[in-house]
Parts: C-alpha cells; sequence; structure tokens
C-alpha cells in the first residue's frame, strides 16, 4: 500500500490540487473526456509515480462522471444505452491495461512508469488532438459551424448490416452493429489505464466513427467513465495503487467545475467542444514531451544529465501544463459568457419584437 503515503500534503499543495480539480472538471463537463489529462499531469508534477497518479485519477472519475453525466441528461444530451454497451467492452480494456501497467512499475520502478505515461501521452494527444484541430478549422473555414453532419467514415459503418447484432440508437438515429462498438470501447478502456483518459478515444470515436454529434458524444462518454473507473479503481486500489487523499482532493474541486462546464455546453456551438479539446490535447502533449529526455536519463537510456537541466525541464513541463489549465477554462467561461448572453438577446426579441 505505498502509495497511501506516497507524498507530504501540505496547505498549498492540497488548494493547488483543489484548483487543478475545479479546472478539470469545468473541463470534463465541457468535452466529456475526464479531464484527467490535465490532472494526471499535475498530480505527476508533486512527484506521483505515473501509476498512481492513473489509478488516483480513476477513482476520482467514475463519482465525477455521473454527476455530469445526470446532468447532462437533464438536457436530453445522453445516449445511456450506448453508453452502458461501450462500457461494458472498455471494463475489458481497463483491466487489461491496469495489468500491463503494473508489470512496467515492477521491471522499470516509477521512472519507467512515468515515461510510459509520458510517452502514451505525446503519442496519443499529438494524434487525436491533431485530428481534432484540423477538423475544427476546416469546418471553420468552409463556414459549416452549425450543423454537424456524419462523415465517410460514420456513414460507411452505418451502412453495413450484420445480422443479430444491430442495435437502434437514439443518439444516431438509426441502427448500427455493435460489433463496431466493442473495439472502440476495448480502445477507451485500454487508454483510460494507461493515463487515465478514455475520453481521447471515446469522444472522437463516436462522433467520426459512429456518426455521434460532439454534443451526444461528449455527454456519453461520461457514461462510458462512470462504467469504467469503477471497475479500474477496484482492479488499482487492490494493488495499492491508489492514493485516496488526492483522489478526494480532486473530487472536491472538480464536482463543483463539471456542473458549470456542462452548463456551458447549452449555450455553445458543436465546434466549440472540439475547439476546446484540441486546444488543450496539442498544449499538454508539449507539456509531457519535455519531461521524457529526463526519465530517459533516469533510466541510462540517455546520457547522464545535468541537475539544473533537469530542473528546467520539469519546472517549463509544469508552466506549459498550467497554460493548458488556463486555456481550457478561459474559452470555456468565454464561450458560457457570449453563450449565455446571446441567450438573453434571444429570449428579450421573443417577448418583445418591436425592442
Amino acid at each position: 500500500m505505498e502509495a497511501i503515503d506516497f507524498i507530504q500534503l501540505d496547505l498549498v499543495n492540497g488548494l493547488y490540487l483543489f484548483v487543478v480539480g475545479f479546472v478539470g472538471g469545468l473541463v470534463s463537463g465541457f468535452i466529456g473526456s475526464g479531464g484527467a489529462f490535465v490532472l494526471t499531469p499535475a498530480m505527476m508534477s508533486l512527484g506521483v509515480p505515473g501509476i498512481v497518479a492513473v489509478a488516483s485519477n480513476m477513482c476520482h472519475k467514475f463519482p465525477k462522471a455521473l454527476v455530469g453525466a445526470l446532468k447532462r441528461a437533464r438536457y436530453g444530451q445522453v445516449d445511456v444505452k450506448m453508453g452502458l454497451i461501450m462500457g461494458l467492452s472498455a471494463e475489458a480494456g481497463v483491466l487489461t491495461g491496469a495489468h500491463f501497467q503494473e508489470l512496467i512499475k515492477q521491471s522499470f520502478g516509477d521512472v519507467g512508469s512515468n515515461l510510459y505515461v509520458s510517452v502514451a501521452f505525446v503519442v496519443v494527444l499529438g494524434v487525436v488532438g491533431g485530428f481534432v484541430m484540423r477538423d475544427t478549422i476546416q469546418s471553420h473555414r468552409s463556414g459549416t459551424l452549425e450543423e454537424e453532419k456524419p462523415g465517410r467514415l460514420a456513414l460507411w459503418v452505418q451502412g453495413i448490416h450484420i445480422p443479430g447484432t444491430m442495435v437502434y440508437f437514439n443518439s444516431l438515429g438509426t441502427r448500427i452493429s455493435i460489433l463496431f462498438t466493442i473495439p472502440l470501447g476495448f480502445a477507451t478502456g485500454l487508454l483510460a489505464a494507461t493515463i487515465a483518459v478514455g475520453g481521447f478515444v471515446g469522444v472522437p470515436a463516436q462522433i467520426y466513427v459512429l456518426g455521434m454529434s460532439s454534443l451526444m458524444a461528449s455527454a456519453t462518454e461520461l457514461v462510458i467513465a462512470f462504467v469504467m473507473g469503477l471497475g479500474g479503481t477496484i482492479k488499482f486500489a487492490w494493488s495499492g495503487y491508489v492514493d485516496i487523499r488526492l483522489a478526494m482532493i480532486i473530487l472536491a474541486g472538480s464536482l463543483f467545475g463539471i456542473q458549470l462546464g456542462a452548463i456551458g455546453t447549452t449555450y455553445v456551438k458543436p465546434y466549440m467542444i472540439k475547439l476546446v479539446m484540441g486546444v488543450i490535447m496539442l498544449t499538454v502533449m508539449i507539456s509531457r514531451a519535455l519531461v521524457i529526455p529526463v526519465y530517459l536519463a533516469q533510466l541510462e537510456w540517455l546520457p547522464a544529465m545535468a541537475p539544473a537541466t533537469m530542473t528546467l525541464l520539469k519546472n517549463t513541463s509544469f508552466l506549459i501544463m498550467i497554460l493548458a489549465l488556463a486555456l481550457g477554462a478561459g474559452i470555456i467561461v468565454h464561450a458560457l459568457i457570449q453563450g449565455r448572453r446571446s441567450h438573453a438577446r434571444e429570449m428579450t426579441m421573443a417577448l418583445d419584437p418591436a425592442s
């Protein structure tokens, strides 16, 4: 049970984690990814090993995801059937990924765990974040910001009929084979057990592979996160990798942020969700990339690095991660304020057309 007393939590660290949890919850409620792609690096910056950060994030994640899912279900944004079906296959991915995490920790120690989590962040954030940003920019240039339509891949998936596997989903308005959802769910769970962020796969997969709208995909991902987060927490806690103190502090902050983020989705255009997702992904990717040479040097897979250089890279990585938090929160709050103002003007016009 080494994770229980792994780091000392003073008032400053506690407040830092609470604020990070709030921003992570804000992002989570807005884009449905869980917000752990900023929470995991934030915990690692305090000296928490990668596997402990991932496990503790999964522990705080499933109750937060439940709150967000219930909140957004009130606005009719959640496809519960899709969430539960993908959640079951995601659970299998979580158990597989957790076992692999434990093998790396046992073989290479904390540094190996940190390196594995950081490399996974850089690869996934670079690929998915780049794709999402490109799609957002193309939509902006073409002027198709108001309406989302399924792409060619999604239309192909929706057109495949496999007897005995077809299920109707309200969010898609059509029937698709659940055989397409199984690998997507498994990949979501596998990634969640690796870096505590399954939404990087789950949300884009539902949008681009299945043809779901950004709004519905980000909300439905919260259901998936609850299902796989519950199982992942039990798995990691059984091996002693969950620091309940970290999980509870982050959860306390995120429960406030996730409700504000969920409300924000009702006032913004769908492309704003993609924009926030892409900006934060690419910024955090840079943050994690900077510390990879440090871990490689500590494992002696690179020439020895001067302590001052290591400190500089770690501090720069931390500052860029803070920038990612600020950018994400800033965009969401700005979109929320602008959306509420626009909504208020529309209501005023409806009540008094002469004005």
